[in-house]
């Protein structure tokens, strides 16, 4: 059996009064130095992890105590000190593949320098997060009542290969697709290889569609309330984050989806919380999980780019294993049937929610 671990770490200082209770009464900046001084930690095991077919993994969660902020703004060097540790501690309790999870996944490179470093076998999982996306983006439209070949779909980043790679395999579901980038030439090249879809360098252009994808490499908000139509499905796979957290805030109109819950085949347990229903799991993890059953440890995805082929690949291995979408994430939470409704009412309604 081959065996994974994957890295995890707090979304915010104040995640890592979970474990050091003491740590809730103190500044953010305060605990982000303390924690600098603590190595990667065993979070948990995850067990029971079995295909339809009999294919079977089980392995680890390393913590590895660093906020988004200290990702960001850390040397590199420090950083990198504590995920080659945790990549360590993976290989010395028998792991064969390290799944990286969040922020540890679109640090520098991708991956790639740490795979080099180590020896380990690495993916980001950024392949099925595309997947699901996807999955998740159209399955939403049907439960919000969006009917895509009358719809308009916009792709943001679409000059970058995870862009590029939604925007290829969305296009042929919708009516009309806009592409967004940065640079117009470029933009108009990946426009001229979709069948009926236009380019441009606008954000404002957001306005005209039912649907957004967006996958950028902006350390900003992009997408802010007002450049949203009512009624709109937004998927933010870039991280940092595109969408503005005010959308969720100021637009109970738009549903904002960050990826898919993945119902994983077997009885899955941890011991580890992550807000999701037992048994389910993040897409980057699951990635993680399937190259393991089908004893693949391999670097299936690293760096930066994600092709049309390898999310066409990792479709396939979760068809074959069992692993189906069971829900949505938007800002690290479950999105809730109510959403859904909210939104689905927004887009009947002649007004503005709330206008």
């Amino acid at each position: 059996m081959t065996k994974f671990a994957f890295l995890i770490h707090p979304l915010e200082a104040k995640d890592m009064a979970r474990k050091y209770g003491f740590l809730k009464y103190l500044p953010d900046r305060v605990i982000e130095r303390l924690v600098l001084f603590v190595s990667p930690k065993i979070a948990g095991r995850i067990t029971g992890i079995v295909s339809p077919s009999g294919e079977t993994t089980e392995g680890l969660l390393i913590g590895v105590g660093l906020t988004p902020r200290q990702f960001l703004e850390l040397p590199k060097e420090i950083v990198y000190k504590k995920l080659v540790r945790a990549v360590e501690m993976a290989k010395e309790n028998g792991a064969q593949i390290v799944g990286l999870g969040a922020f540890t996944s679109v640090f520098d490179d991708g991956g790639i320098t740490l795979a080099k470093r180590t020896g380990m076998a690495i993916t980001t999982g950024n392949s099925y997060t595309v997947a699901t996306a996807i999955e998740g983006t159209l399955d939403a439209c049907d439960r919000v009542g969006i009917d895509r070949k009358a719809a308009t779909l916009a792709v943001v980043g679409a000059t970058g290969s995870i862009g590029r790679a939604c925007a290829e395999v969305m296009a042929p579901e919708f009516g009309r697709v806009i592409v967004i980038g940065r640079d117009l030439v470029r933009t108009e090249a990946v426009a001229a290889e979709i069948p009926g879809a236009v380019a441009s360098v606008e954000i404002s252009d957001l306005r005209q569609a039912d649907v957004v994808v967006t996958v950028t490499s902006s350390e900003s908000d992009l997408v802010l309330p007002e450049h949203l139509k009512q009624g709109a499905i937004v998927c933010d796979v870039s991280r940092p984050r595109d969408v503005s957290v005010r959308v969720a805030k100021e637009r109970p109109d738009v549903l904002v989806i960050e990826g898919g819950v993945i119902a994983v085949p077997g009885k899955m347990e941890t011991e580890f919380d992550f807000g999701f229903p037992q048994g389910t799991a993040y897409a980057c993890m699951s990635e993680t999980f399937m190259l393991a059953m089908l004893n693949r440890p391999e670097s299936f995805t690293l760096g930066k780019t994600v092709s049309a082929e390898q999310v066409r690949e990792v479709q396939e291995m979760a068809h074959k294993l069992g692993f189906k979408l069971a829900g949505y994430r938007s800002f690290e939470r479950a999105v809730e049937e109510s959403q859904i409704e909210r939104v689905r009412a927004a887009r009947q309604a002649a007004v503005p929610v709330g206008g």
